[in-house]
């Protein structure tokens, strides 16, 4: 299991004070450009263990009166009915999901823009939703020639067709529902138009990773190259920060490309450019934060095996290629680990082997290894967990949690009147009989109250789980991995 290795607390002091830093640098007023994912970011909490999933949005709050929020969204992507992958729902839904839980925290969402605006019905429609709700929608337009038609993007035809934003606090947080979605043109327009206003303001840019004073072959940029492969997002030194300063320092190869552009943007805009490499552009406190680097890059090790194991499953079931998988073997060597350097495959294969039936290991905080397999009653998942609690508990590994009185009727209603061929029981039902057990029996309750003491574990299974137990495992908290095959040859899985 990973030791501590950051610091969050002082992480939230010095993000917050380098922020308001760079607000005075621009006379008073910035727009940050806000990438990652503000309140549910759990790649960070694994790789950088002691980071908080909400760290972002706790850092915000500290900033809580001065902070303004807009969210882009492609009016493109509403139309398509574009799907956010790790929450399954579309990116006008989590639109509107992004603003209930600002409002909830007594932030204060201005507005919603619509970027690369075309008439699109689908996005018409968003905005009377929208506007209905009482939040103001503006209109951004596609510049033709951009971003390499510099005379005409810096115009009243380019950026000056754009609406203008209008703003109340002198930190505008651009925020987005996904990639795409035209954060960086939002900045770029309004910066514009108030520079055309007499406003003096300043764009900056807020990304988590890569961590630009790590090594490039650190394992945590590793892990970040292998979390973003299908943007083709590549970690590399950024030559205008080691020409300027004779440092180097990490970036990815989209702002590198793309700061020339911005360089002359800035200076069109503004008369001078006030950063020399996109480095600078940034406020990344994250590596500063750092208190136990072994620590830290361990966790990043096991990130990107869990990667290199996703990949493989989404060949499996025909969501990846084949370069998709060999690009994470590659990330693998460069970080020096093969699969043998996450024991609990090792454990839940020799389990597989002894049963000749699907099993399941996981680690425990301690770095015992649990193990569960297949039997009549619960799947292999299901095993494991109970065994896990078990130990977790010191219950006796021969104790009955859930009394066949109690599982029988489950099986009964899966099999007879639910219409399911497999009576095992997924680790949902298992969890829902475990509690029924605890309403009556002590013991039952004891390992109950382990559960919470389950999220962080490195998990694996010899073959790969259903949606419902997958889900599960994500809600404990478990990092899961699986095999790259199904329990059977059927053609149709669930």
């Amino acid at each position: 299991m990973s030791k501590i290795g950051f610091d969050n607390d002082k992480y939230l002091k010095l993000q917050s004070e380098c922020i308001r830093e760079r607000i005075s640098q621009f006379g008073g007023k910035l727009y940050l450009e806000f990438g990652g994912k503000l309140f549910d970011d759990y790649h960070a909490s694994r790789v950088l263990p002691g980071f908080k999933p909400d760290s972002k949005l706790q850092m915000m709050m500290q900033l809580k009166d001065e902070i303004e929020i807009v969210i882009a969204i492609n009016a493109a992507d509403i139309e398509k009915n574009k799907i956010r992958g790790d929450l399954g729902i579309t990116y006008d839904t989590d639109t509107l999901r992004l603003i209930s839980i600002f409002r909830d925290k007594g932030l204060l969402v201005g507005s919603v823009v619509l970027t690369r605006f075309a008439g699109q019905e689908a996005a018409i429609k968003f905005k009377e939703r929208l506007e209905s709700l009482g939040i103001r929608v503006y209109k951004h337009y596609h510049i033709e020639g951009y971003p390499s038609n510099l005379a005409k993007i810096i115009s009243d035809e380019g950026y000056g067709i754009n609406e203008y934003i209008e703003t109340s606090r002198r930190l505008v947080l651009v925020t987005a529902p996904g990639p795409g979605s035209g954060k960086m043109a939002t900045c770029l327009s309004q910066l514009y138009q108030d520079h055309k206003k007499g406003i003096n303001a300043g764009y900056a840019k807020f990304e988590t990773f890569p961590i630009w004073n790590l090594p490039l072959r650190h394992p945590v940029n590793i892990a970040y190259e292998s979390a973003t492969a299908d943007l083709n997002d590549i970690n590399m030194i950024d030559p205008f920060h080691l020409e300027a300063y004779g440092e180097t320092a990490v970036n990815y190869n989209r702002d590198v490309e793309i700061f020339p552009v911005l360089n002359n943007i800035f200076e069109k805009i503004m008369g001078k450019s006030p950063y020399k490499s996109p480095t600078d552009m940034g406020v990344n406190m994250a590596g500063c934060c750092i208190i136990d680097d072994e620590a830290v890059q361990n966790a990043a090790k096991q990130e990107i095996i869990r990667r290199y194991y996703s990949a493989l499953c989404q060949k499996k079931q025909g969501n990846a290629t084949a370069d998709e998988v060999y690009e994470h073997e590659l990330l693998m060597k460069q970080a020096t680990i093969t699969p043998a350097d996450r024991p609990v495959i090792e454990k839940a294969l020799e389990k597989a082997q002894q049963t000749d039936q699907p099993a399941a290991a996981i680690e425990l905080p301690d770095g015992t290894i649990v193990t569960g397999k297949t039997t009549d009653l619960l799947g292999a998942s299901s095993a494991m967990l109970l065994n896990a609690l078990k130990v977790l508990a010191g219950i006796d590994d021969d104790a009955l949690l859930i009394s066949r009185s109690v599982l029988e009727p489950i099986q009964h209603l899966k099999v007879d009147h639910l219409g399911n061929s497999n009576p095992r029981l997924h680790t949902d039902e298992t969890l829902i009989a475990l509690s029924m057990s605890a309403a009556t029996d002590p013991t039952a309750e004891r390992a109950m109250e382990q559960l919470g003491n389950l999220r962080g574990c490195e998990a694996h299974s010899s073959v790969i789980l259903s949606n419902v137990d997958e889900r599960v495992m994500k809600r404990l908290g478990i990092n899961l991995t699986c095999e790259p095959q199904y329990q059977s040859n059927k053609l149709y899985q669930i």
